[in-house]
């Protein structure tokens, strides 16, 4: 049996994994599909403290390797349960089953996407879901945010202090953010807000031109932009833990001030669990935290 099997190998659970293997514990990381996580697909990160313009693959190769040298098994598979059973847990992932005494469920959430077609080829390239990760790359430029709530809003303000010029497109026909934010983006000059307008399509071969857009009433029009932050909501990688754990009502994982998920010998860390701010060195933060948390337990006895 390990002593701690982590479901997710991004930062939170490589970080996690790393504290765990240096306080000599066997740690088995479960990830379904790249090591590293969201952060493999930013080609630069300028916001991790003391790595200024590192890649995330890089960055993100260095703590899986970091991790493997202290000894780490990984296994590339999707856990579909995890399942209390005498002295641990049971957790079946592919055709495979796998005991341990702990668990951190570190399974990150993913912004959720336009759906829209060549989204995912201009992501890194024009689109991004994150304002604070990327928006320096688009000082002076014309930028667009949409989404209507607390996210977008805060995002948009941010981005009029580097940008030429933000506008924000929501579908609804009104914003749904607090009215805090809502005149906060009114007080800026360079803020343009649009309401009632879906974008329809996207322009750009190698990077992203313009938006098509329509209005409620059909009219069409295509808006010029070099930047889009999309900020729609996110989605948590939660479902094999329906019915396990407490969830909020979109799916993130409730947890205690140590991080315990609600079942003895269950922590939750990283974009999976309720929280307000969802970066890199928030998620090492919380990595760091259920691992140490983690051992405690393990080290008691319990």
């Amino acid at each position: 049996m390990t002593d701690l099997i982590i479901i997710g190998g991004g930062m939170a659970g490589l970080t996690a994994a790393v504290y765990a293997l240096r306080a000599g514990k066997s740690v088995l990381v479960i990830e379904k599909s790249a090591f590293g996580g969201q952060i493999t697909s930013s080609p630069r990160v300028d916001n991790y403290p003391g790595l200024p313009a590192v890649s995330g693959n890089a960055l993100a190769d260095a703590l899986l390797g970091q991790a493997l040298d202290l000894g780490c098994e990984v296994e590339l598979e999707e856990v579909s349960t995890v399942k209390p059973a005498e002295n641990g847990f049971i957790v079946t992932a592919g055709s495979s089953e796998f005991t341990a005494r702990a668990v951190i469920v570190a399974t990150g959430a993913r912004p959720r996407p336009l759906g829209l077609p060549v989204e995912e080829k201009l992501v890194g390239r024009g689109i991004s879901y994150c304002a604070l990760c990327d928006g320096a790359f688009h000082k002076g430029q014309d930028v667009a945010v949409v989404g209507g709530g607390n996210t977008a809003a805060q995002a948009a303000v941010f981005l009029s202090d580097l940008c030429s010029h933000v506008t924000v497109l929501q579908d609804l026909d009104h914003f749904t953010c607090d009215q805090r934010d809502l005149e906060a983006m009114r007080s800026r000059a360079n803020i343009t807000l649009q309401t009632s307008t879906r974008i329809s399509a996207l322009e750009g071969d190698d990077r992203l031109t313009g938006l098509k857009l329509q209005a409620a009433d059909g009219t069409t029009m295509t808006l010029p932009v070099q930047g889009l932050f999309v900020s729609i909501g996110r989605v948590p990688d939660t479902e094999a833990f329906s019915g396990l754990l407490n969830m909020d009502k979109n799916g993130f994982l409730m947890t205690d001030d140590s991080l315990g998920a609600g079942v003895r010998g269950i922590w939750a860390a990283g974009d999976c669990r309720h929280k307000t701010v969802r970066q890199l060195t928030t998620a090492a933060a919380d990595g760091t935290i259920a691992a140490v948390n983690a051992c405690r337990f393990l080290d008691e006895g319990r």
